[in-house]
């Protein structure tokens, strides 16, 4: 945080985010209410808004609007704070509305913006590359739904269907359907065969981006367990590395670390905070898991792994793989920072 951040501004802004509305407050450099009023949740009543308030602090709350308006504000000269809820209230005020959270922004922002917690918006271009990555997940959640519904449907006549891999299911399953559930599941493996062409077309559209706008996702790609999609996923969401000092911090980025709530000498063991996005956790956890089953090739981060599963207690396989996600996507901070080969047997070999 620099030294003009923590400067009293002129005027400070709070804006509590509406999808239709909003409510704003603005305050002058000693603190007074100058205007307390609601706005349309558009570009041109916010440029209204900048034109009346030049050059002020805008604080506002993450949400489904804020990246969009973060960077629309930021273009209007304005100094803006992202700020975080979970962080920054820690306990859920008793007493709220949207004109009470607005002054609260404000007052927190222009007294000390670190109160904010305050994060930071991928750019525009990541965050629509992001959305094809999130377009993707759905249709293959729906497909899993849709592939395990036909399955259900057929064992519930006392018959089974040949395994197969969701991309090759409908080929090898369409014979072994019972004809008296035909025509209720014909329409369903018609839907998945369609899925499985809109699944591929954006893997074709990943392997693009990959090629021409993201090449640091092809590096992250050594570590086995590490897709195409794991990989551009890490690298939008990260977007630029050197943001963080330490390779360490990116474990507490994607929530893989344990909460933390020490007192006195009581230091109990918590579940992870599962903080930042929930897409990226669940890829570094599913890669933790190639990492640590049957397929998994030997390394530094399958023996990591497999000595604290040996350690035994409740969930340990749990932990284990929760460790090795958070060391993966610390891995792959450190391979894309310093563009290093990836070394599988590094500690190993060191010995």
């Amino acid at each position: 945080m620099s030294k003009d951040a923590l400067a009293v501004p002129a005027c400070t802004i709070g804006l509590d985010l509406g999808d239709r509305l909003s409510a704003i407050c603005v305050l002058d450099a000693r603190g007074d209410v100058v205007a307390q009023r609601t706005l349309p949740t558009t570009a041109a009543a916010l440029t209204t808004l900048l034109a009346t308030y030049p050059a002020c602090r805008v604080v506002l709350e993450v949400g489904t609007h804020s990246p969009w308006i973060s960077r629309h504000l930021t273009t209007l000269g304005a100094e803006v704070f992202v700020a975080n809820p979970s962080a920054m209230y820690g306990a859920r005020r008793r007493r709220r509305n949207d004109r009470m959270d607005a002054e609260f922004l404000a007052r927190q922002g222009r007294a000390d913006p670190t109160l904010l917690h305050a994060i930071t918006h991928r750019s525009a271009t990541a965050q629509a590359q992001l959305e094809t990555l999130r377009a993707r997940d759905q249709l293959v959640q729906v497909r899993t739904k849709l592939i395990n519904h036909v399955r259900g449907t057929v064992k519930a006549l006392g018959a089974r269907l040949p395994a197969a891999s969701a991309d090759a299911f409908v080929r090898k399953v369409a014979g072994d359907v019972p004809a008296v559930v035909h025509d209720a599941v014909a329409p369903l493996l018609e839907t998945i065969a369609r899925l499985t062409d809109s699944i591929h077309a954006y893997d074709a559209q990943v392997q693009t981006a990959i090629r021409t706008t993201y090449p640091a996702a092809q590096q992250l790609q050594q570590v086995a367990g590490v897709g195409a999609i794991t990989a551009l996923t890490y690298v939008l969401l990260v977007e630029d590395p050197t943001r963080f000092a330490k390779s360490r911090d990116v474990g507490a980025y994607f929530g893989l670390v344990p909460r933390l709530d020490e007192s006195s000498r009581a230091t109990p063991q918590l579940r992870i905070t599962k903080a930042g996005d929930p897409l990226a956790r669940r890829l570094l956890v599913s890669a933790a898991h190639y990492i640590l089953g049957p397929f998994g090739p030997p390394c530094d981060l399958r023996r990591h792994g497999e000595a604290l599963a040996a350690r035994g207690g409740p969930n340990a396989k749990k932990r284990a793989v929760v460790a090795v996600a958070r060391k993966l996507a610390v891995l792959l901070h450190r391979l894309w920072v310093t563009g290093a080969t990836y070394v599988p047997d590094y500690t190993v070999r060191t010995a």
